[in-house]
């Protein structure tokens, strides 16, 4: 039987206290630029009319996904660093168990959304304001939280009442690896049903959103000009560069039957996860995306000039 936990020590951290100075400098710089970026991309998407559109809709809730997932790792991360002991609560743990899992899995289905999005924009264009109306982009992305939400209420309800025998987490968050492996009892079955709901989670939302790529590259490749091709093209590139790092991450962490194995090559993967992508993403989309660096430009140049002016 294991015994009651108020606490969970984290116990993934560099022993050398200048390393740990190190991290939590350039972690913090991360963390800033991250919400900064994605704070810009949601200004600007939704204070200027040429970026009312479907497809900016759908970014600019990427971009405040990303704000609450790196949000609910990182501060507590960054005030580890900086303590001696570094415990976090038990309903702090699970808390940040829930909603890590929540924000991910919200994402990887409007990923699906954002592709069906893109599909219908350069495969059926004629019918793209009819069908991408602005009812329908709503019910979109609320379908994404609600289905999140039931999705990753039950299995961490589960975790909760799981019996621990430790109080030592193998990470530097919560993660359900990690919790499992400090659980008293034979955890092979959760693992299993942990196993699964990832697996159909992002393999489904990564078939799904494959199956968009390949009608939308096999009619990017029938329009004549190359100027056509490239300006039909531009418009899911910056999409398909976010899809190869979420997916390609995730699935080395998450859709494995073990997940008790090779946890340090797991926590390697996570930074990319948690810190690295969200950081990432506003600015693959706005650097590979020519309207909004003319937005973001216009932007600056009104904030610039009547401060020139005024010296």
């Amino acid at each position: 039987m294991g015994t009651t936990i108020t606490e969970f020590t984290l116990i993934s951290f560099p022993a050398v206290q200048g390393l740990q100075t190190l991290l939590f400098v350039i972690l913090l710089l991360v963390y800033t630029l991250t919400i900064t970026g994605n704070i810009v991309i949601i200004s600007l998407i939704w204070t200027d009319n040429r970026l009312q559109t479907p497809m900016y809709f759908f970014l600019s809730n990427l971009s405040f996904l990303d704000t609450l997932f790196t949000t609910t790792i990182t501060p507590k991360l960054l005030a580890c660093l900086l303590e001696e002991e570094k415990t976090i609560s038990f309903a702090g743990c699970i808390s940040q168990t829930y909603f890590y899992f929540f924000l991910g899995t919200v994402e990887f289905i409007l990923l699906v959304v954002m592709s069906f999005d893109c599909y219908v924009a350069i495969c059926n264009p004629l019918r793209y304001t009819i069908v991408m109306n602005s009812r329908a982009c709503l019910l979109l992305v609320l379908g994404c939280w609600v289905g999140a939400f039931l999705s990753v209420l039950c299995p961490t309800i589960v975790v909760s009442r799981l019996p621990y025998c430790t109080a030592e987490i193998s990470h530097f968050f919560c993660d359900i690896a990690p919790l499992l492996q400090a659980a008293c009892i034979d955890t092979h079955f959760i693992e299993m049903i942990s196993f699964l709901l990832s697996s159909l989670i992002l393999l489904t939302s990564l078939v799904l959103t494959t199956v968009s790529y390949t009608y939308i590259i096999s009619t990017i490749l029938r329009i004549p000009s190359a100027q056509g091709r490239q300006k039909a093209f531009s418009t899911c590139a910056s999409h398909i560069t976010v899809i190869s790092i979420a997916y390609g991450s995730n699935i080395f962490v998450y859709v494995r039957p073990n997940q008790n194995h090779s946890l340090e090559f797991d926590k390697i993967a996570t930074v990319l996860i948690t810190i690295v992508t969200p950081l990432l993403n506003p600015f693959i989309y706005s650097l590979r995306n020519k309207k909004v660096k003319e937005v973001l430009r216009e932007s600056v140049s009104r904030i610039v000039l009547p401060h020139s002016k005024g010296t």
